[in-house]
């Protein structure tokens, strides 16, 4: 029975993800639950791709196709390596189910960065610390991109003002991956001033995380959600239809864009540069950068041919 060469084969698969970096906790227990919904089937000698398919469809699937489409994605992965070794699966097409379709992110013009950055300054606290982190991490994070997770998991020894270039290294990021984050000598100076304060100000003696609270704890997430919604509602900030309210991560999308329009209006091929902005953002895949294309009518063309190359390559970038 086919089943039976599969169970070694998907242990395999998911330490080959497991060794490239990629995270196998959603496909994990798909993969148990397809092999078990084998199980359960008439003795199979060879695996046609509607098994697959019905599984992923399944009464006892979720209803919502983009779980559904999750579930198919998940197993098509699997049986795309398993078949190197058993030639009578039948992987199913890529497309059958429609994915989840990313709402249009909420893009900060200018003004409303130097508004947000102001109003940073004038945060109420217990003491003046406050009104010289949000805006150094808020223009961090708008002047490169970042991650707020990576931002806030900053040490010391990742912030290197005083090599050439100066740059941040960004430590096992989302997907165990580590890489060097070049900084504009605007953003150098900035974080110059905040590492200055902090150390005269004697703040978080023994503490090794670059940003920090009044107290001198490292600085956490929840915190810093809450105190950025509340500037975006002090300011009023709200989306245009069908587009996404402003969140943290609005910063990094917003920082994408403007360099693809940068890029555009210098005359540039945008979808040359397309994967070196994958690689400082530390995109995974080619096409979480192409989506940004998508995200401006200025961009549309761009896109348009950006995608036909992708699909003439094979998805090779």
């Amino acid at each position: 029975m086919i089943t039976s060469q599969l169970i070694p084969l998907m242990e395999r698969y998911l330490a080959v993800r497991e060794a490239l970096g990629f995270s196998t906790r959603a496909a994990r227990p798909l993969l148990h639950e397809f092999l078990a919904f084998l199980e359960g089937q008439q003795s199979l000698e060879v695996l046609p791709a509607r098994v697959a398919f019905e599984w992923a469809c399944g009464a006892a699937a979720p209803r919502a196709v983009t779980s559904q489409a999750a579930r198919l994605r998940a197993v098509r992965g699997f049986l795309t390596y398993a078949k190197a070794s058993l030639p009578e699966i039948d992987v199913p097409e890529s497309g059958l189910l429609g994915g989840h379709r990313r709402p249009h992110p909420y893009l900060f013009s200018p003004t409303d960065l130097t508004r947000l950055l102001d109003a940073a300054t004038h945060l109420s606290s217990r003491s003046a610390w406050a009104a010289t982190t949000y805006p150094t991490l808020l223009g961090l994070l708008a002047s490169c991109g970042l991650r707020v997770g990576e931002a806030l998991r900053l040490q010391l020894h990742d912030v290197a003002l005083e090599t050439t270039p100066p740059h941040l290294q960004i430590r096992h990021t989302k997907f165990r991956k580590t890489r060097l984050v070049p900084l504009h000598p605007t953003t150098v100076e900035q974080l110059h001033h905040y590492a200055d304060l902090r150390q005269r100000l004697g703040k978080a003696r023994g503490v090794t995380a670059f940003f920090i609270s009044d107290r001198g704890n490292p600085l956490s997430y929840d915190i810093v959600q809450n105190t950025f919604q509340r500037l975006v509602y002090e300011l009023a900030l709200t989306p245009t239809a069908g587009h996404r309210r402003p969140t943290l991560h609005s910063l990094r999308h917003t920082f994408a864009v403007q360099r693809l329009l940068m890029w555009a209006r210098q005359g540039l091929p945008v979808q040359d540069w397309v994967p070196h902005l994958a690689v400082y953002l530390g995109h995974r895949r080619p096409e979480d950068s192409y989506w940004y294309l998508t995200a401006i009518p200025e961009l549309l063309e761009t896109a348009a041919v950006a995608f036909q190359q992708y699909v003439e390559t094979g998805g090779e970038q």
